[in-house]
């Protein structure tokens, strides 16, 4: 998988997300940067990621979700050979448990 570079990415907006400090917050934050339809990608491609996680078989996800079969493999190869945010996050969930 392609990597942003240092020199690609605006580090202002990773470190803006990193200063908020409530879930309300976040949610106002990412209302405010994104569209609609962007946010809605964003969770659903999140919640492809939890039911791959547990498990469940592209059909499945698909008819839950309504996630193309592109994105759902796209977020399966995120989880197998990404940058590891999705297994940062699970494993911080499993900790909190």
């Amino acid at each position: 998988m392609a990597r942003i570079t240092k020199k690609e990415k605006s580090d202002g907006l990773y470190r803006a997300i990193l200063t908020l400090r409530t879930e309300e917050e976040v949610y106002n934050f990412f209302q405010d940067l994104c569209t609609i339809t962007e946010l809605r990608a964003m969770e659903q491609r999140f919640e492809v990621a939890v039911l791959l996680r547990q498990g469940m078989i592209y059909n499945d996800i698909l008819a839950r979700t309504g996630a193309s079969s592109a994105t759902i493999s796209r977020v399966n190869r995120s989880l197998a050979f990404g940058h590891g945010g999705y297994q940062a996050f699970f494993a911080r969930q499993e900790e909190g448990k």
